[in-house]
């Protein structure tokens, strides 16, 4: 189906919620005068996109994130919180779609949930960063678990991922929800619904249906990612997945939603983003076009992403300072979001959580003073209430410096500041690090990354087989043989 047909089939989906399109006007188009809903072009977009759009540069990337991921995901497993997740899903019966480190297959909804679980809990899967900030490596475990379910072949899965790269990054480039308290993962469960839809080989018409429902029943809010932080924190995500994964089971059997959901009277514009998500599909990638995917972050530590500069900052000061004692202050100078996120209000001052603590910038920074380096085991309990830390801690302040807000979000700059007992003061300012879309990373620097996640816990060969597996990936047919290779890394 040509990108016209496509739109024009798309406006026809009024037609399904007579009440709602006959009240409401056409949506704007981007350039000007009426068009097609939101929720219809990024459908519309979705679906035609195919293997063809898919350049060298972007399957690279493609592979790139799924050692990445799979890494992230295998690192997890171990972890309270993730085994949880990996039981509710057992629980609730079996199904086509396997639990990422194991041979058990259970429900695309749950498969997708507890997958997107093991991703996101170390926060240390791949981020982008621009007027809204999150993690869309997460989706896919949407995408693995359908395609899985559905039969469809890896290339498909690879479509899917850089059509659900694509649509997040979009969404995050148009409008921030949180600054009006609600929370990145209200843009992901579209992002999940039309990646699962994809899969489905659903219509455009489905697709947007699909959007629709997904989105009227899960606007997330804020709250997830401020004050103290939770389990919850590492979940939004995976439940933004499940929740997007059933809309579009919903819309293939021909269940629609309210529409249209952005532009609508009380639609996610007027409620929740408080101002018109202006975006022109024409702009996405394919044809020529660069693909997001190849703009996103890959993280080298397990922080929150604003403070990733300051760790590598820190972790260059503490080299250069023998006794730590010696420290009698530290400022840290920071962007506009990353002083509202990871500075302000008393329990980042103060974690009490491993949640809280990795979105903390004054425990960062000084973990990172103190020990040299930020680990995922520079969150456990006992370290969170360390004397060393907690009176480092109190020496640190920090502030918005509007110079290093200037340079975001194409670089999501720091400084650290530590002045010694001795008078002396020494400075390191990090501007951007290796895995910035600016300093991407090599097979090489990839792979060093997945074996310091999963080093101690896999099987050295067939991690190697995996990693090999993936370089290869479009050769691949069956997700499943993909999904094996993942599951021999982690013996049973």
């Amino acid at each position: 189906m040509t990108a016209a047909a496509t739109l024009t089939a798309a406006v026809a989906i009024t037609g399904d919620n007579q009440s709602q399109s006959q009240a409401q006007p056409a949506a704007p188009s981007p350039g000007g005068g009426e068009g097609p809903p939101l929720a219809a072009r990024l459908a519309a977009y979705v679906d035609g996109l195919g293997y063809a759009d898919i350049d060298a540069t972007t399957l690279e990337a493609v592979k790139l994130r799924l050692v990445d991921t799979f890494g992230c995901a295998l690192a997890a497993l171990d972890e309270p919180v993730v085994a949880s997740c990996y039981r509710i899903a057992r629980a609730a019966g079996d199904g086509k779609a396997t639990l990422i480190g194991t041979r058990h297959r259970v429900g695309t909804e749950m498969a997708a949930f507890a997958n997107g679980a093991a991703i996101r809990y170390y926060d240390l899967n791949d981020g982008y960063a621009s007027r809204e900030v999150g993690h869309p490596s997460h989706f896919v475990s949407v995408c693995l678990a359908v395609a899985e379910a559905e039969g469809r072949s890896v290339r498909d899965v690879i479509v899917a991922i850089v059509a659900a790269y694509e649509i997040e990054c979009r969404l995050f480039d148009a409008v921030s929800l949180n600054a009006r308290g609600w929370d990145n993962t209200t843009y992901g469960v579209v992002t999940a619904a039309l990646a699962a839809g994809k899969l489905m080989g659903l219509s455009v018409k489905r697709l947007t249906e699909a959007v629709n429902i997904a989105l009227v029943d899960h606007v997330a809010m804020n709250q997830t990612r401020v004050q103290v932080l939770s389990n919850w924190k590492g979940l939004a995500d995976a439940s933004a997945s499940r929740h997007g994964v059933f809309a579009a089971i919903l819309a293939r059997e021909g269940i629609t939603g309210p529409s249209p959901i952005f532009e609508g009277r009380f639609g996610l514009n007027t409620q929740v983003a408080g101002e018109p998500i202006v975006i022109d599909t024409a702009s996405f990638g394919g044809h020529g076009r660069p693909f997001r995917i190849n703009d996103v972050l890959v993280k080298p530590y397990p922080a929150q992403g604003h403070t990733l500069t300051a760790v590598e900052a820190a972790i260059r000061l503490s080299g250069k300072i023998s006794d730590r004692g010696a420290i009698a202050k530290v400022s840290v100078a920071t962007t506009q979001f990353g002083y509202r996120q990871t500075a302000t209000g008393p329990d980042v001052w103060a974690p009490a959580t491993k949640e809280t603590a990795d979105h903390s910038m004054p425990y960062i920074v000084a973990r990172a003073l103190l020990d040299g380096t930020i680990t995922n085991d520079s969150y456990a309990p006992e370290r969170l209430a360390a004397a060393d830390v907690r009176a480092l801690m109190a020496k640190i302040t920090i502030a918005e410096d509007p110079t290093l807000t200037a340079l975001y979000p194409r670089q999501i700059p720091n400084r650290v500041v530590v002045t010694l007992r001795s008078g002396e003061v020494l400075t390191e300012q990090v501007d951007d690090l290796p895995g910035s879309p600016r300093r991407p990373l090599t097979r090489a620097d990839i792979e060093a990354k997945f074996w310091r996640n999963v080093g101690p816990r896999a099987s050295a060969a067939a991690g190697k087989a995996l990693i090999q597996t993936i370089w290869s990936l479009e050769q691949m047919t069956r997700v499943e043989a993909l999904l094996d290779a993942v599951a021999a890394v982690r013996p049973q």
